[in-house]
């Protein structure tokens, strides 16, 4: 998200978290187009979420305090004791891990008690926005307490059916490139959709 009209417009569906991709790399950057204002103007209601990639510590920070982040998604190779170091900053963070069938979920011990939410997205060429599921059938090895944002390829379709996984520790479905008209501009009607897929339940959340 960066389109400042695009943004508000969103923001009238009510989504329970909006990101913000602070990655130059990324086709989705949100350079110098992101307002401020607006988004510290946002309602308690949906957090704001910011993305990056590898950044430093001064680059995450910075950004925390200039836009009002509630979040920061760790998108890269961050390992615990940077997560460590970000928390103690008072930092909010939701810990990204590429998904295949071979993810050693063991690994996620040691970033447990410095963060607030893990993400599990698809493993591809990409830091996230590859289009693409992973086989679901492998979160039945996840065995820790900690909720965990769902993300890769999410679409109308399979939205419904992440539901249905039960007895898991979902918290939301996390969704990109299927719901853009194109690469940070998002398809508002879509989304309505999504929302309406899940809203009555209140069981999982929407992260945009």
């Amino acid at each position: 998200m960066r389109n400042a009209e695009n943004i508000k417009e969103l923001l009238e569906l009510g989504p329970d978290y909006m990101g913000f991709i602070f990655f130059e790399k990324s086709s989705r950057f949100v350079g110098e187009e992101l307002d401020e204002e607006l988004l510290k103007s946002f309602p308690h209601t949906v957090k704001k979420v910011g993305v990056f990639v590898n950044a430093t510590q001064a680059y995450i920070l910075d950004k925390v305090k200039r836009y009002a982040l509630d979040y920061v998604q760790l998108h890269g190779e961050e390992m615990p004791d940077f997560c460590r170091n970000l928390k103690f900053k008072g930092v909010n963070i939701i810990k990204a891990f590429s998904i295949d069938s071979q993810f050693n979920f063991g690994k996620l011990l040691n970033y447990k008690p410095y963060c607030d939410y893990f993400l599990f997205d698809t493993k591809g060429d990409l830091k996230g926005g590859n289009g693409t599921t992973f086989d679901w059938a492998v979160l039945r090895r996840y065995d820790n307490d900690k909720p965990f944002f769902l993300a890769g390829g999410i679409d109308l379709d399979n939205a419904s059916k992440a539901m249905e996984l039960t007895g898991l520790k979902i918290h939301s479905l996390d969704v990109n490139s299927k719901f853009e008209l194109a690469p940070g501009l998002k398809d508002i009607p879509k989304i309505n959709e999504l929302i309406k897929i899940l809203k009555p339940t209140e069981a999982i959340l929407t992260s945009i």
